[in-house]
């Protein structure tokens, strides 16, 4: 089932505040007094009467005299809210926005909307609007978070526009939640400058990994994929500049109709020039944002391109580099190509259809984008 993680639908049940606010979910009534300004308790029987000090409250039924600042019955689809859960309340539009859950491997922070590329399938099509209010939100949210959490995925947008306020973000990371994994998508252009990529690199994360796309090994074919003249050459230097500092790169390639047919010319590219990278990810395309709109265009059966996707793989594991296939499904991949293949879908936008119930490999398979409802492969069927 797919999880909602904004939605409108607060019924107020008392006075409510006149601007936004973050808390915690806490499910415990009996929660210390000097640690609830923080937290909003989620109330899912009824309660004679609502303890005071909570920053707000969020109840699974009604109320007749709730008689406590920030009180609502929450939306049906936002039920599966729990403890330790991180929320935005936003009451004037009696709306809500999860911001971070517990027990998800999936959680990632939307740092800005603006950026200097424009990619033909951008999934998160860019703002210009001044957003840095952003930071400043996920600043309070970082404190909040489990430090059980595994990793937290830093998007956008394009973060590294954010300059020093993406180290300072970094460093709180570092500080807060040294044992939590953190992967930043960046195009990798901003990271040219060498004195940024340095003081980034001198946060020193334990565990901190950059994620940037490269879509061909010509720099004319990324230019026009991303829609901005000289981003290859930065994005080029930005990734030599990361790894002369010391800091882990992922090269990511998102497959469709555009980059397909260079598959293994950009492996060999690879092999031959940033051997020294720390993943490469070969991608499917995510039909939403700008991918949706350009899909006529992009659009390309997974089944057509398996040749160049089997003989890519193979050229950069023979390397001695570490791949992986995101975003597909196993019935539509070659046989040759299951041991590179990742469950690499958030789990709120992931879903499987009708005839994977009966797939043996359900279960080893990631599964389906939502949006894969606007077009499917041919080769969708189960595994028997």
């Amino acid at each position: 089932m797919l999880i909602k993680l904004s939605a409108r639908g607060l019924r107020p049940l008392s006075e409510v505040s006149p601007s936004s606010f973050v808390g915690r979910i806490c499910e415990q009534p009996e929660h210390p007094s000097t640690e609830r300004a923080t937290e909003i308790l989620l109330v899912k029987e009824p309660l004679a009467m609502l303890p005071d000090g909570f920053r707000g409250y969020l109840l699974h039924h009604e109320m007749r005299d709730a008689g406590r600042r920030d009180s609502y019955v929450l939306a049906p689809e936002l039920t599966y809210l729990a403890h330790g859960d991180v929320v935005r309340v936003e009451p004037t539009r009696r709306g809500l926005t999860t911001l971070y859950r517990r027990t998800s491997n999936s959680n990632s922070f939307l740092l800005t909307e603006r950026c200097d590329n424009f990619c033909v399938m951008c999934s998160q099509p860019p703002r210009p609007d001044d957003d840095l209010w952003r930071v400043h939100e996920w600043m309070k949210v970082i404190p909040l978070i489990s430090p059980d959490t595994t990793e937290i995925v830093f998007s956008g947008g394009e973060p590294a526009l954010l300059g020093d306020h993406l180290v300072q973000l970094l460093d709180t990371m570092k500080r807060v939640l040294p044992r939590t994994a953190l992967h930043v998508l960046s195009n990798g252009r901003r990271f040219s400058d060498a004195a940024f990529a340095r003081s980034l690199a001198e946060v020193h994360h334990p565990d901190l990994m950059i994620g940037i796309p490269l879509y061909s090994d010509l720099a004319e074919e990324h230019d026009y994929v991303v829609q901005a003249n000289g981003a290859y050459d930065e994005t080029v230097r930005g990734i030599l500049n990361l790894k002369r500092r010391g800091v882990r790169v992922e090269l990511r390639f998102v497959i469709h109709r555009d980059t397909y047919a260079r598959l293994a010319a950009f492996a060999e590219f690879v092999t031959r020039n940033l051997l020294f990278v720390d993943h490469v990810a070969l991608m499917g395309l995510e039909m939403t944002g700008f991918a949706k709109t350009n899909l006529d265009a992009l659009w390309i059966d997974p089944i057509e391109y398996q040749p160049q996707l089997v003989e890519a793989a193979w050229i950069l594991h023979r390397a001695g580099l570490n791949v992986s296939v995101y975003n597909h499904q196993l019935c539509v991949l070659s046989s040759e190509l299951h041991q590179f293949a990742r469950k690499s879908i958030s789990d709120w936008k992931n879903l499987y259809f009708d005839e994977c119930a009966a797939c043996r490999l359900k279960d080893d398979c990631g599964g389906f984008f939502a949006s894969s409802t606007v077009r499917r492969s041919s080769g969708i069927a189960a595994i028997s």
